[in-house]
C-alpha cells in the first residue's frame, strides 16, 4: 500500500477524552478526526498520515480498532501515539512493537496495575454532540480518590469504599453523585462522605483529559524518522477481509 500524497501529515482520533476543537488548537495543522472504529486507522494510513494519535476509540456497539491495523500502521512507518483512553490500551499492548504510550493512563496499564477495559470507557454523546462524555471514567474516579486519600481529605479504608462502589458501577451510569448515593448505601461514613464532596470541585482530577493533552503535545513535538519496524507484517485473511475488495488497489494489502 502506498500513501496518497498531499494527505494528512497528523491525524488524530479523539472525543469524549478531548473535545476536538482543543486538539484542532495544539495541532492546527492536523485533520481531527472522530473517535476511532474499526479500520479508520488503516483509512488513515492509505489518506497518506505519517503521525496518528489514537486518544479515543469505540467501544461496544461498534467494532473496536483492531490491533491489526495499528501493527499494519507500525509496519508502514508511521509513528503511531496513544494515550488516555482507548490509545492508551492500545499502547501498552502494542508498546513493543513501536507504538509510543504516553501518560500516566498508559503506565498503570503497561504495568499491569490497570486490566480492565471498563477503567477507560464511557458513555458519550453522538457527533453532533460532540462525543463529549455522559459518565465519569473509573480511572477518573480512581485517581481523584487516590488524590482525595493523599489530601487527608478521606482515609485509606473510605477510599477503598469508594474505588470498589465505582467498580461495581456499570460504566454508562458512573459518576460522583451516584458514587456517594451507592457509598451511603454501603454504610460509608456520612461525615466522610460529605467531606469528599465538598472537596470534590477543586480537587476531582480528569486523569483522561491530562493524557490527551501530553499525547497531543509529544505528537507535536515530534521530529523523528519514521521508525522502523521490528516484526514483519503478516497479511492474513482477516486482514484482506477488513481492506475489503471495494478498497482502493492501493489500500489492498497483496499491493506491497
Amino acid at each position: 500500500m502506498r500513501r496518497r500524497r498531499g494527505g494528512p501529515g497528523t491525524v488524530v482520533f479523539a472525543g469524549p477524552s478531548l473535545p476536538a476543537s482543543t486538539a484542532r488548537a495544539l495541532l492546527p495543522r492536523a485533520d481531527v478526526r472522530p473517535p476511532a472504529a474499526l479500520g479508520d486507522v488503516q483509512a488513515a494510513v492509505r489518506d497518506g498520515a505519517g503521525v496518528v494519535v489514537l486518544v479515543d476509540g469505540f467501544f461496544e456497539r461498534v467494532p473496536a480498532v483492531w490491533h491489526k491495523e495499528l501493527m499494519f500502521a507500525l509496519s508502514r512507518g508511521v509513528r503511531l501515539y496513544g494515550g488516555a483512553s482507548m490509545g492508551a490500551l492500545r499502547a501498552a499492548e502494542l508498546h513493543p512493537f513501536g507504538m509510543i504510550g504516553v501518560g500516566e493512563v498508559f503506565r498503570r496499564f503497561r504495568c499491569g496495575e490497570l486490566t480492565g477495559d471498563d477503567e477507560v470507557t464511557v458513555l458519550h454523546a453522538t457527533a453532533r454532540g460532540g462525543h463529549r462524555a455522559l459518565s465519569e471514567a473509573l480511572v477518573n474516579i480512581r485517581v481523584t480518590v487516590e488524590a482525595a486519600v493523599r489530601d487527608r481529605v478521606v482515609t485509606s479504608d473510605v477510599g477503598a469504599a469508594l474505588t470498589a462502589a465505582a467498580k461495581a458501577t456499570y460504566y454508562a451510569d458512573r459518576a460522583y453523585d451516584r458514587l456517594l448515593d451507592d457509598a451511603a448505601d454501603a454504610g460509608v461514613d456520612p461525615a466522610a462522605l460529605d467531606a469528599f464532596r465538598r472537596w470534590l470541585p477543586s480537587g476531582a482530577v480528569d486523569q483522561k483529559r491530562a493524557d490527551a493533552l501530553r499525547v497531543l503535545w509529544a505528537a507535536a513535538a515530534d521530529a523523528g524518522a519514521p521508525p522502523r519496524p521490528s516484526f514483519p507484517y503478516e497479511r492474513t485473511w482477516i486482514w484482506r477481509d477488513l481492506i475489503g475488495p471495494g478498497a482502493p488497489r492501493s489500500a489492498r494489502p497483496d499491493q506491497g
